[in-house]
Formats: structure tokens, C-alpha cells, sequence
């Protein structure tokens, strides 16, 4: 198992680990800052120096079962190895600002249609959610980002708890995805932005969102009955 670091310590830039499993180019180590790509967030990227000097980059990160792959440049580690590893910081402080973005504007959406998310995808310079929305009007689109400004100028800190499956299931309007949470997770690491939106989640976000600096939504899509796309980018102060 890896100790996925980047669930408590989203800001971790650095760390050291040591190599458990090697086959080919992909590695495993004992624990990790690297985000291993999920719930439409892409994985990090970064570098990571053995303790011979030896330099190897990673360009993929992906979690099969209970380990960390990470799919690095060329071949050469060896178990036991230990590494040093630093994170991509300006392609994982982008991500973070859009994953936290995208929990604002998916609650707000949440709040004022009842709609769920259906589908989203992170990049570094926009992204995009699908929700579970019959229609909408341009109006109601200018009114879903301007409330998610007036929020994130609210400077709303963003904290990280964590919740059983029997507490969630005690309180399911914390689930906002239409496909729900797989039945054997049963610790859940809720993401809780203020008071106004808490969440399940297993990506990197930031701490207040005065960070994000504010939204755009740019454009909208119909991808099928009762199922709309919308896409916006965030604009730092």
C-alpha cells in the first residue's frame, strides 16, 4: 500500500520515499505527494532523484488497487532505492485552484437546480462539468457565476475532514455525483468549503479561496437528454 501524502499535506511540494516495487518504468514507493490521476483530475508531474544523483522524471501517475504507479522516463531504479521527489508545483497549484473552482461552482448549480454532476474534466487552463440539468438560460448562467465570485471573494477557507460511510450515508445530500460513492470506500475524506459546501473528494484543492481569484464560465454543451455541459476558466487576481 502507498501512503498517498497529497490527502492531508496538499501543499507538499518535496519529499523522500523509498522505492517498493519496480517493472520496467513504472514505480511504486512506500509513499508519495505525486496525485495519481482520478475523479477528472490528471495526475502530477515533477522529477525524482535517486540517492546516487541519478535523475529520472515522472510524467505519469496512476493508482492500481492499493499502489501508486509512476510512470518515469527511462528504467534503471531499483527496489530500495530512495528517492527524492518534487512535484510539478506550478501545474499542481493550477489544478488545485481549478478542483476547488469546480466543487464552488458545482455546489452553487447544486443549490439553485438540484442538479448533480455527471461527468468533469481538470486541465491546467480550463475545465469543464457535466450536470444532471434539463435546461438553463443564459441568465441562469450569468447568475451561477456570479454567485460563485461573490463566494470566492468571500475568502471562504477550504478544509479537509474525514467522515465513515455510515456517517455519509447519514447525510446524503453531501454526495453530489449522479454515480455516487463506490461501496467499498468506507472512510470518506470530505472536502468543506466554509459553511456552504462540503463534499466528497479525493483530489488536491487549496486553502481559502481567495486563491482561485474568480471564474469565467465560457461556453455550454448538450451532451443528451437531461445532461448539460459547462465550461468555464479561472482568472487569477
Amino acid at each position: 500500500m502507498t501512503e498517498q501524502l497529497y490527502l492531508s499535506q496538499c501543499y507538499m511540494r518535496e519529499f523522500k520515499a523509498t522505492v517498493t516495487k519496480v517493472e520496467g518504468r513504472l514505480v511504486v514507493l512506500d509513499k508519495t505527494a505525486f496525485y495519481a490521476e482520478g475523479g477528472g483530475q490528471p495526475s502530477d508531474t515533477g522529477d525524482m532523484l535517486t540517492q546516487e544523483g541519478r535523475l529520472f522524471k515522472v510524467l505519469f501517475v496512476k493508482k492500481i488497487s492499493d499502489s501508486i504507479y509512476h510512470e518515469v522516463d527511462k528504467e534503471g531504479m531499483q527496489i530500495g532505492d530512495v528517492v527524492h521527489g518534487t512535484i510539478n508545483w506550478d501545474r499542481r497549484s493550477k489544478l488545485m485552484r481549478y478542483h476547488t473552482a469546480a466543487h464552488l461552482l458545482s455546489a452553487v448549480v447544486n443549490k439553485e437546480t438540484g442538479a448533480l454532476i455527471s461527468g468533469n474534466q481538470l486541465n491546467t487552463d480550463k475545465a469543464r462539468i457535466d450536470f444532471s440539468l434539463e435546461n438553463y438560460t443564459p441568465e441562469m448562467l450569468k447568475q451561477f457565476q456570479d454567485k460563485t465570485n461573490e463566494l470566492i471573494n468571500q475568502k471562504l477557507p477550504v478544509s479537509i475532514r474525514w467522515m465513515t460511510r455510515a456517517e455519509i450515508n447519514q447525510n446524503p445530500t453531501l454526495v453530489k455525483l449522479m454515480m455516487g460513492i463506490p461501496e467499498t470506500i468506507q472512510q470518506v475524506r470530505i472536502i468543506a468549503i466554509g459553511d456552504y459546501e462540503a463534499s466528497p473528494c479525493g483530489g488536491t484543492h487549496i486553502a481559502n479561496l481567495s486563491e482561485i481569484g474568480s471564474i469565467e464560465i465560457t461556453g455550454t454543451e448538450n451532451k443528451g437528454k437531461n445532461n448539460r455541459r459547462v465550461y468555464f476558466v479561472v482568472k487569477p487576481s
